[in-house]
């Protein structure tokens, strides 16, 4: 435990060091050092998709959007929610972490488990985070574009922030060790309701666009930087998974 202690004395250390800083504003074009490589990941990630993800979302009934889909994405976003409360305090957001602590405590309890969502219900929809928001607002710059097999789109700033937020969770800390597994497989499940809800959106971006590895990597980098509040503006903004 003590290794663990100072892991997160250290984090919370630099964090306060760093709070002052601002992330330098994103390149006007992609800075993609790596596309060869990338492209050849994207084309990976597409085979899969094709052969496995897509067949497997389409089997899930109602695209996604019925109860027991619902029920998945809300248990799944309940466990990420401890999380994001270390990333408030992280980003100084304490009125966020109060907020998300609140909106756990409701809905593991009330909503039983996270399967429901009363807090929603109340007006806490809570907001979502990570620790690549975290780095944001340390003033870490935003680095190359990836594109990662399994995962998909990425850059420096946010692989290393999907990386700590596995760490950074408590829940890994307190669930016991037969039931380490609950998380994973509620994650996977959650993002095959996803593809089956936006099937449309992300079978035109995939299978239908001249250059798919092109409109992949910008709508990610617009997307994400609109999340961060930086350059794009909401007339500019493009979210491919709204209602379709």
């Amino acid at each position: 435990m003590a290794g663990k202690d100072l892991f997160f004395s250290c984090v919370a250390a630099l964090a306060m060091a760093l709070a002052g800083c601002a992330a330098p504003p994103p390149p006007s074009q992609p800075y993609d050092p790596d596309e060869v490589n990338n492209r050849q990941r994207h084309e990976f990630n597409k085979a899969l998709d094709r052969s496995i993800v897509q067949p497997l979302s389409g089997a899930i009934g109602g695209k996604g959007t019925g109860a027991i889909g619902r029920g998945v994405a809300n248990f799944s976003d309940n466990l990420d929610v401890p999380g994001d409360v270390v990333n408030n305090i992280l980003q100084l957001r304490l009125g966020r972490a109060a907020e998300n602590t609140l909106r756990f405590v409701i809905n593991t309890t009330i909503g039983l488990g996270g399967v429901l969502d009363p807090a929603k219900e109340i007006g806490l929809g809570g907001k979502t985070t990570d620790f690549g928001e975290t780095l944001h607002v340390w003033g870490v710059p935003e680095g190359a574009y990836q594109e990662l097999p399994f995962i998909g789109p990425s850059t420096d700033r946010d692989t290393v922030g999907k990386a700590v937020d596995v760490a950074l969770n408590p829940l890994r800390f307190v669930l016991p060790a037969r039931a380490a597994w609950v998380p994973t497989v509620a994650s996977v499940g959650s993002r095959l309701g996803d593809r089956a809800r936006f099937s449309g959106t992300v079978d035109s971006i995939l299978y239908d666009s001249a250059d798919s590895y092109a409109q992949t990597r910008l709508l990610y980098l617009q997307n994400r930087r609109f999340e961060l509040g930086q350059t794009v503006s909401d007339d500019d903004f493009f979210d491919p998974y709204a209602e379709e």
